[in-house]
């Protein structure tokens, strides 16, 4: 990928208002849909469910700051599996002819959630 054509990666809650000029290709990357959200406003490109950790690890972790470190260690394991690899292709097959692309989550501090290190992965896949 040239420099001019990487793909930059945002975060955000899908619960925020969409922003047309800047969020470019917007994908929930939740396993479950966000609570009292319909599907007309959260404004999605994609859903790729599939690329959000597994449901065993999500309910290990409950966003336990304290856990954070070994969530994210065991969530990139899990991405680097055949599944996780595949899920990974698919959610930068949603956003290609993007400039941006926006994971959207509901997770309430996507500081301490599993966007964070998905979007390093997606970083360090495209540099």
């Amino acid at each position: 990928m040239t420099a001019e054509k990487k793909l930059s990666i945002r975060v955000r809650r899908v619960y925020e208002a969409p922003d047309p000029a800047a969020d470019g290709a917007r994908v929930l990357v939740d396993r479950v849909w966000p609570r009292g959200l319909s599907k007309q406003d959260a404004a999605l490109d994609a859903w790729r469910k599939e690329v959000a950790p597994s449901t065993e690890l999500r309910k290990w972790y409950g966003h336990d700051p304290e856990r954070f470190e070994e969530f994210a260690e065991r969530y990139r394991g899990e991405l680097a599996t055949r599944e996780g690899e595949q899920a990974i292709d698919d959610l930068l097959e949603a956003a290609s002819g993007a400039r941006v692309l926006t994971l959207l989550t509901a997770v309430k501090d996507p500081s301490i959630g599993h966007t964070r290190v998905l979007a390093e992965e997606l970083e360090s896949r495209a540099s």
